[in-house]
């Protein structure tokens, strides 16, 4: 690869990996892509396989403040941060708290919107060009609401409204139309119109990664230990792996999710990433549901799958080696028999499969994208938080465009790694 001006590595197999290694072929680069455990074995894998471009508000929302503490407390509850965890977890929630401040928030907010506006159209194009228009399937997704007051439910409609996402306010018998297997308890939904799902999130990433290997792409299953760069484009970038082996190329982009920070910090940057842990309950049996299902009083999310349905939510601070905790995969299943009591009549949390992964997020709720200030031969795309998905096809095409020198469609000066500086 030493001697392919076109050579570029990039470190890390999720979605986000997969998709630009998928794009720089295209554009003219040969690619290898180096991941410690192989393709799609985080949260790219575990995922609720929704394609969120309803999600325009960042995770900082000073709304949550009144409900913090009670949530803290509850080990169960949908946010929680483990006690060990606290203190190292601080200086990322004093960010966090600053960006609730209405300037940074309007801000943020508008930085996410000018890449969802994109999103989906870059995945259809993605998805049509690996052969798996199937995987993406473009019906919606309901929030619905039960025993909620109207002034709040009309309140949340007119939030979205107000910020330009495509939205309609539905009855629970309307509710109940589009999915007829939900409970009578809900009493109110908001149908987002223009976003969609996976059922099958590590199929999706396995189709990736097989037309990525189709075009010539090679993938390596090992650990980066070191990343040698220099600051002059005519350089190589050498990364040593655990096996003892190294890899030469002529540029390189980390893509490595919740494991990013390590790699940032070896090339200078102190980024303020924090993981969170998400968690699902993947059950076998199939319901009859057309489209994600998010609960606005659960807090928790129901994704029709292949192989099942999955139930998934939650966010946990605990780092990157705290075991799994099974019963915050386990307090998923209440929730989801609630809203579907027909389906799981029978069953029991025990009949699922528990997973655990880990969520790349900034404080800001916005990823890091592009080049390197202090290595012009290196490339950033990570720190996608709960978008991974949905951002993916988009980061990979304006990932590409800037190393291959052109225009990006979408400015990348909000994205910069060189913000926190």
């Amino acid at each position: 690869m030493s001697d392919n001006t076109n050579s570029v590595t990039i470190v890390g197999a999720g979605i986000i990996g997969l998709a630009t290694g998928i794009e720089l072929q295209r554009a003219g680069f040969k690619v290898s892509i180096v991941d410690k455990e192989g393709i799609a074995a985080g949260a790219s894998k575990g995922n609720a396989g929704h394609f969120a471009t309803e999600q325009v508000f960042p995770l900082a929302d000073p709304g949550m403040l009144p409900k913090l503490p009670g949530m803290l407390l509850d080990p169960l509850g949908p946010f929680r941060i483990q006690p060990k965890y606290f203190l190292k977890a601080l200086p990322w929630f004093m960010r966090f708290l600053a960006n609730m401040l209405p300037g940074k928030r309007a801000h943020n907010s508008q930085a996410i919107k000018r890449l969802n506006q994109s999103s989906i159209g870059a995945l259809n194009e993605l998805t049509d060009f690996c052969d798996c228009t199937e995987l993406m399937i473009l019906n919606g997704s309901l929030l619905v609401f039960e025993s909620t007051p109207i002034e709040e439910v009309t309140k949340e409609y007119d939030h979205y409204a107000n910020a330009g996402v495509k939205v309609r306010l539905l009855t629970g018998d309307e509710v109940r139309r589009l999915e007829p297997c939900l409970s009578g308890t809900i009493t109110h939904g908001l149908y987002f119109t223009h976003v969609g799902h996976t059922s099958d999130p590590y199929g999706l990433c396995k189709a990736f990664a097989d037309k990525f290997v189709a075009l010539g792409g090679e993938l390596l299953t090992d650990e980066v230990s070191e990343i040698i760069a220099s600051s002059a484009d005519e350089d190589n970038v050498s990364l040593r792996l655990s096996s003892g082996e190294s890899i030469e190329s002529k540029k390189l982009l980390i893509a490595s999710g919740a494991w990013s920070k390590p790699f940032a910090k070896q090339l200078g940057y102190r980024v303020p990433l924090e993981t969170e842990r998400g968690y699902h309950l993947m059950m076998p049996h199939k319901s009859t549901l057309s489209r994600p299902v998010a609960s606005y009083n659960r807090k928790f999310i129901i994704t029709p799958m292949l192989d099942g349905t999955r139930l998934a939510g939650t966010v946990e601070f605990g780092g990157l080696k705290a075991p799994l905790v099974e019963a915050r995969a386990d307090c998923l299943f209440p929730h989801g028999k609630a809203l579907l009591p027909e389906l799981f009549a029978e069953a029991t949390a025990a009949d699922g499969e528990r997973w655990m992964g880990f969520r790349p997020s900034m404080p800001d709720s916005l990823p890091v994208l592009g080049r390197s200030e202090k290595h012009k031969n290196v490339f950033f795309s990570f720190g996608h938080q709960h978008l991974g998905l949905t951002w993916s096809g988009i980061t990979a095409k304006l990932v590409s465009q800037e190393m291959s020198g052109k225009q990006t469609a979408i400015d990348l000066s909000d994205y910069r790694i060189d913000r926190f500086s």
